[in-house]
């Protein structure tokens, strides 16, 4: 992907008017483009040179530095009209948040001039066969004044897409005047020993850009990396932003579906004859249903944007940051739970009150739902209740490392 420079967004409002500006152009192909699996390629390009990707960028790199809600907001509309577009560039918010916590001065000029010219950055985190999720097995080692990484990376979400991936590699001894541990590498998505293999055939999130990266050998400058640790294990709300992308992922499925079912109801539904009505809409029970429906909704829209606030006050207030990460990160796991739940429920429910003529396969409304249940499965939401009731009988904050 070819960078091009990016509009300059000021403020929170304008961010939100944009992404609507977006997803009014997104939206309508959606369901074809996740029917036939038609990857984004010109609505990410279109998305980066909106300057939205641009948007969290510090005022000192020559941004705007929007904080965490305003970024939530524009996800949760993009979401709405097409989940796999708001998932893709997820990963380059949290990279470009990695690099404003703990970035080097010259690793910030670098990456944050890249982001304003129109890079897209992806990752590649996951791993398949570790015995844990959290276990890495990708390695940097050093060669002369250089490092050498290897691996394999799956569910690279986005780097079909990106001109840049941050890679998640282990250091296994000190080398190079960094310590061993665990560290985030930036590569070129062309550098030499890179392979992305467009191979994501999951059930959902189809257009996603979630492939496999093969590491064969890449060279990696010493300044291209960096200590994703220091971000982990310190009270910096990292985790915290992360989650808080993937709840309005969620809230913005939840919504799209509302929507979605509400216009097949209104135009291709037939009233149940028990109803005695003419109209599906006037059915009393539909009436109860979409009521129902959008109470579960709005439950998820408040809940994000309480978390948005909270961790709004991680990156901006100068309290107790340990007091601040622990309330971002329990509204951010109220707001999962919330939207975990409207999004599944929601996007299910859509069938059930538009009928059968919505499980038309031409109208994939089933997209929103296997969306759904697809991004969900990132981190389990049963966790989410574990932290909020050891936070609320003793006063236990969620682990950092447990909210990525």
């Amino acid at each position: 992907m070819t960078a091009v420079a990016a509009t300059r967004i000021e403020t929170h409002q304008q961010a939100a008017d944009s992404a609507r500006v977006l997803a009014a152009k997104f939206g309508p192909g959606a369901a074809a483009r996740d029917r036939d699996r038609r990857l984004p390629h010109a609505e990410i390009a279109e998305l980066a040179a909106s300057g939205l990707l641009a948007i969290t960028v510090p005022i000192e790199h020559g941004g705007t530095g929007l904080p965490p809600s305003a970024v939530a907001e524009v996800f949760r509309i993009l979401a709405a009209a097409d989940p796999n577009i708001a998932q893709i560039p997820q990963s380059h918010f949290v990279q470009a948040n990695l690099l404003r916590i703990v970035g080097t001065d010259e690793q910030r000029r670098k990456l944050f001039s890249h982001i304003l010219d129109g890079g897209v950055l992806a990752n590649a985190q996951a791993e398949r066969d570790t015995a844990s999720s959290n276990l890495v097995e990708t390695r940097i080692t050093p060669d002369g004044d250089h490092f050498r990484l290897r691996g394999t990376k799956f569910y690279c979400t986005g780097s079909l897409h990106a001109d840049t991936l941050a890679v998640l590699a282990r250091l296994d001894a000190p080398a190079g005047g960094l310590s061993a541990g665990e560290y985030t590498v930036f590569i070129g998505s062309d550098a030499d020993g890179v392979e992305i293999i467009d191979d994501w055939d999951g059930l959902g999130q189809r257009t996603s850009g979630s492939g496999t990266v093969v590491l064969d050998d890449v060279a990696v400058a010493a300044q291209d990396v960096i200590a994703r640790h220091a971000a982990v294990d310190a009270p910096t709300g990292f985790g915290a932003f992360s989650q808080l992308l993937h709840a309005a992922i969620d809230t913005g499925i939840a919504v799209g579906a509302l929507h979605s079912a509400v216009d097949c109801v209104r135009t291709l539904s037939r009233p149940w004859w028990e109803a005695g009505v003419e109209r599906a809409v006037d059915d009393p029970l539909l009436i109860q249903r979409f009521g129902e429906l959008s109470v579960v909704v709005a439950s998820a829209e408040a809940t994000l944007e309480v978390a948005g606030r909270a961790v709004d006050a991680m990156q901006l207030s100068a309290d107790d940051p340990v007091l601040l990460a622990a309330e971002a990160s329990v509204a951010v796991a109220t707001a999962k739970v919330a939207s975990d739940r409207a999004a599944n429920e929601v996007s299910a429910a859509l069938f059930e009150v538009a009928g059968t003529r919505s499980a038309a396969h031409d109208l994939n409304l089933h997209h929103f739902w296997r969306n759904a249940r697809t991004h969900t499965l990132h981190d389990p939401v049963r966790w989410k209740y574990q932290h909020l009731g050891r936070y609320v009988l003793h006063g236990t904050p969620p682990p950092l490392s447990a909210v990525i």
